[in-house]
């Protein structure tokens, strides 16, 4: 692909974004930057890109600066605009990053994407195929934008590239093809985005795009619905339910169609769902050709990352778990699933930012599992009349730190207070992960006896 002199828009100036304009930039485009933010509201980042050579175009998207383009790079954050669908018309490429970088990888491709689970199966499926001594990238949604890739060792041939891939990141790719395509789950999400959910799970699919025979879709066992996505091309292959390659059989986590062999109470990480995710990662990483004790091995020392199923703390006999980026609905309840069975109740401190699916499914299992549910944050509300008649007890909170000190009032010993907000968290926090550290000084500031 040549881009020497070509004049490209990168519209969204994020992370992945000023990637994107040091790439093309060093590849000597002439290069435009478009955000609907102003140069003091995007920081260095705007100084950065002008430091590249960028003409920066800020604080709106006017039509005059979608004209005279060669190409354009959309960021994932970027929602559908009137200026994109112009340009499409006129017959202009338009892709992601994700879909820009792949067109410099050489390298055989594993991508990870679902509703849920998709950091902790990357996390894994790279420190799995590290074992193999070959130069390695992972990257995209979980961290590093893909494009970094792009002239390091890892993207020749030789090389191998783990990337977590967003239904956002997915929207423009035609062209990238993964070598171990990993599908994990899909339950409802970005519906302030998606007309539907049918339009969410067509942009999922979009990981398997470009797949022959001779690669793999990978695809959980108990969700038969979910192979309808894989059109034609790569080779289905399952993983957990009764009938995976790899699944758990007697407490075992096992696969059949290799050596590995390990017991699920050995796993360091927390819950039912997490074992879940072991199964594809393990499935994954024996595909790309790693031996079973190297897979056994990471199996056996991953303690998880961070906010996701964190153990922050046991306090008066009550857990304290942070569980940040359970920022949907679907994932809350894989946590209360996750913790189904360990003696106790459950107390939930949920809310941020509505996604805009039902909480019917949280409240059932909380009126199984659960003791209280603390609410805060703008989805309050919407929280307080789902739970409305529960068995469960509601109380609000203002903060965090409220929030938190709620919930230790509620619980009993034996319980466990989790966060996982079902929301996402630009209400009151920068991040998941900010939300995620406030919640652990909320708790450590608790005292009480250990």
């Amino acid at each position: 692909m040549e881009l020497s002199r070509k004049d490209v828009m990168v519209v969204g100036l994020g992370q992945s974004g000023l990637a994107v304009v040091r790439f093309l930039a060093a590849r000597g485009a002439r290069v435009q930057v478009n955000d609907q933010r102003d140069a003091q509201a995007l920081g260095a980042s705007a100084s950065d890109a002008a430091a590249l050579g960028a003409k920066l175009v800020l604080g709106g998207h006017p039509d005059r600066a979608f004209e005279d383009l060669d190409l354009i790079v959309v960021s994932p954050g970027v929602p559908p605009l009137p200026q994109l669908e112009a340009a499409e018309r006129r017959g202009v490429p338009i892709v992601s990053e994700i879909e820009l970088a792949s067109r410099f990888i050489e390298a055989p491709i594993v991508a990870i994407t679902g509703t849920n689970g998709k950091s902790t199966v990357t996390t894994l499926i790279g420190e799995m195929c590290a074992r193999l001594g070959r130069p390695m990238f992972v990257g995209g949604n979980l961290g590093r934008p893909l494009i970094e890739a792009v002239g390091t060792d890892a993207a020749g041939k030789d090389g191998i590239v783990v990337v977590e891939l967003s239904s956002f990141q997915l929207e423009r790719v035609s062209r990238m093809k993964a070598h171990v395509a990993v599908l994990l789950n899909v339950t409802p999400d970005h519906l302030d985005r998606y007309p539907s959910f049918d339009a969410y799970s067509q942009a999922k699919a979009r990981v398997f795009e470009r797949q022959e025979a001779s690669d793999f879709a990978i695809l959980p066992a108990d969700a038969p619905d979910l192979r309808e996505l894989v059109k034609d091309g790569g080779t289905v292959v399952l993983f957990g339910g009764l009938h995976g390659d790899v699944r758990v059989a007697d407490g075992v986590l096992v696969d059949s169609g290799g050596a590995l062999r390990v017991p699920v109470r050995d796993l360091r990480i927390r819950g039912s769902h997490n074992v879940s995710n072991a199964c594809a990662a393990a499935l994954a990483a024996r595909l790309m050709g790693v031996h079973a004790d190297d897979i056994a091995a990471v199996l056996l020392e991953f303690g998880g990352l961070p906010h996701r199923m964190q153990y922050v703390r046991t306090v008066e006999g009550v857990e304290y778990i942070d569980d940040s980026k359970a920022t949907n609905v679907g994932a809350a309840v894989a946590s209360i699933d996750g913790l189904a069975g360990s003696g106790g109740k459950i107390v939930l401190i949920a809310g941020g930012v509505d996604k805009g699916g039902s909480y019917q499914p949280l409240r059932d299992r909380m009126g199984e599992e659960g003791r209280a549910i603390v609410v805060l944050g703008e989805a309050a509300p919407l929280l307080e009349r789902a739970f409305a008649g529960s068995p469960v007890e509601l109380r609000r909170a203002e903060s965090m730190s409220e929030a938190v000190t709620h919930a230790a009032e509620l619980a009993r010993a034996g319980d466990i207070v989790l966060l996982a907000p079902a929301c996402s968290s630009f209400d009151m926090f920068r991040s998941y992960a900010e939300r995620g550290d406030v919640f652990q000084q909320a708790v450590e500031n608790l005292g009480g006896q250990p």
